[in-house]
């Protein structure tokens, strides 16, 4: 071989490997630029995760997975466990919420009596129990939609609407339908969603309400960009249901505008949920809970005129409660609490995903052991596979402790209704789980007036009717893969 050539072939080769060495380098060097980084985000991650620390069981947890696997735990975090609302708050002080009590007792409208009666309650909802309401409770999608709508023709001059799910299907054409008929005549309607509550709808569903002149917005609208680029909000839902009209009326519950919620999808059959009708007072604070959602979903600001007279067509009670992630406390987790450690007869409880905290686990292994008549009615169907499962792992665990726990069999159970004795029941958008507790923004409205109480003592007593009551032995009855999955669900309840 010419010693040329060969000598031409070893500088190649050196060559060669010279630039495998530097590429090697580089990318070694990018690997740990990018290792630098996670650990940094780790590091900020954890020290606000001290700073704003609950539970040490979930700060531990996080802290642990954030220093051994900062990859993928940091964008979890980002996730799951970074909650920043610090300018919900101000829009809550901007729009008065601090001095909405005394203007109550300015005008008249609180309800001295129930107010002393409950006031845990009436301290988280940062109202009294108003009086002068009129109530009417709507069992199902028909009862419910049928005056909704009614309600949305007879509107003189605002409507208001936020759920968490439309659909284009049915029931959400004809709600749109509804909607857009009214800002025709003139009405000033305004549209709320949650988009991950609205996922799988189509762009043209909400462009036609906006073509039409209604205002139409997703709950994170302002805010769509730190998904993405700063803390995300996608884990902080908007699970409310409202609809407002004319700040008089209004209606609150479990449904969404979609077929199902009317019993039309063959998988469910029957779908079971509970909405409450109430016109005077409490239709107003349902509107100014709207109008904080609002501003924070867009940064505008809904003006009415200064209401100086505010009527009371009836005589009952009704005390709204919105909560959620901005709460300084716990807030929804101590009402239910406090409501469970006040029962002495009866406390009854409807969810369709039950997912107790230890707190709310513990208040109601307490009233249990008071002899009170502790009931939890769940769904026998599932729609949410692993919240399903996990449920049945507590639920298990409920019986054991002479807790009663129904399966509700004639169809599925979506209704969030709670009874306490004969004093107190709820109806709102809170599930038993920590998401509705500690995650989600809900509202639930608190009822005192025996006429109520009867009405969903009545309604709870046919829902029971339709159940089947489980037994120590149905856990037994299960395959133990069963309850070996149960069980791994179950150990994600804190973000269920």
């Amino acid at each position: 071989m010419d010693p040329t050539t060969q000598d031409g072939r070893l500088i190649s080769d050196a060559v060669h490997d010279a630039t495998v060495v530097d590429t090697v380098a580089n990318n070694l060097g990018i690997v740990a630029a990018i290792a630098f980084c996670f650990y940094v985000a780790a590091f900020v991650c954890a020290v606000r995760e001290i700073m704003n620390s609950r539970t040490s069981q979930g700060s531990i947890a996080w802290l642990l997975s954030l220093f051994f696997l900062p990859f993928p735990t940091v964008p979890l975090y980002l996730v799951f466990g970074w909650k920043s609302f610090g300018d919900y708050i101000r829009i809550q002080s901007d729009l008065g919420r601090l001095g909405r009590r005394k203007r109550a007792e300015r005008m008249a409208l609180t309800d001295q009596e129930e107010t002393r009666q409950w006031p845990v309650l009436s301290k988280i909802a940062g109202l009294p129990f108003l009086a002068g309401n009129s109530c009417d409770l709507l069992i199902d999608g028909e009862a419910t939609f049928n005056s909704i709508l009614e309600g949305i023709a007879r509107a003189r001059h605002t409507i208001l609407v936020q759920f968490f799910i439309f659909r284009d299907d049915n029931l959400g054409r004809q709600f749109a339908d509804a909607l857009i008929e009214r800002a025709k005549d003139g009405l000033t309607v305004y549209l709320l969603y949650d988009e991950v509550g609205c996922n799988g709808l189509p762009g043209a569903y909400m462009k036609r309400l906006r073509e039409a002149g209604i205002h139409v917005s997703g709950f994170n609208e302002q805010h769509r960009y730190l998904r993405m680029l700063g803390p995300m909000r996608l884990n902080y839902r908007n699970h409310r249901k409202i609809v407002v009209t004319d700040f008089s009326s209004a209606w609150v519950g479990g449904h969404n505008v979609a077929d199902e919620y009317m019993g039309r999808l063959e998988k469910f059959g029957r779908w079971r949920d509970t909405h409450v009708k109430v016109t005077g007072p409490s239709a107003l604070a349902c509107a100014l809970s709207f109008l904080e959602d609002w501003k924070w979903a867009n940064g505008e600001e809904i003006s009415f005129e200064k209401i100086d007279h505010i009527a009371q067509p009836g005589d009952e009670p009704v005390l709204v409660m919105p909560t959620g992630p901005a709460d300084d406390m716990e807030d929804c987790s101590i009402a239910f609490a406090e409501a469970a450690a006040r029962a002495r007869k009866r406390l009854w409880i409807t969810s369709p995903y039950f997912v107790p905290s230890m707190d709310i686990q513990t208040a109601l292994y307490a009233a249990a052991m008071r002899g009170v008549d502790v009931r939890i009615l769940l769904p026998e169907k599932a729609d949410h596979t692993t919240v399903w499962l996990a449920s049945h792992a507590h639920a298990d665990t409920m019986v054991d402790r002479g807790i009663k726990v129904y399966r509700y069999t004639d169809g599925f159970l979506h209704q969030k209704v709670t009874l306490v004795d004969d004093d107190l029941a709820s109806i709102g958008t809170v599930n038993f789980d920590n998401r509705s507790f500690r995650i989600n923004f809900e509202i639930t409205l608190w009822f005192t007036h025996e006429r109520m109480i009867e009405k969903v003592s009545r309604m709870l007593e046919e829902d029971f009717a339709c159940s089947r009551q489980t037994g120590p032995d149905d856990l037994d009855k299960r395959s133990y893969a069963f309850r070996v999955i149960a069980k791994g669900a179950q150990l994600l309840s804190p973000v269920l």
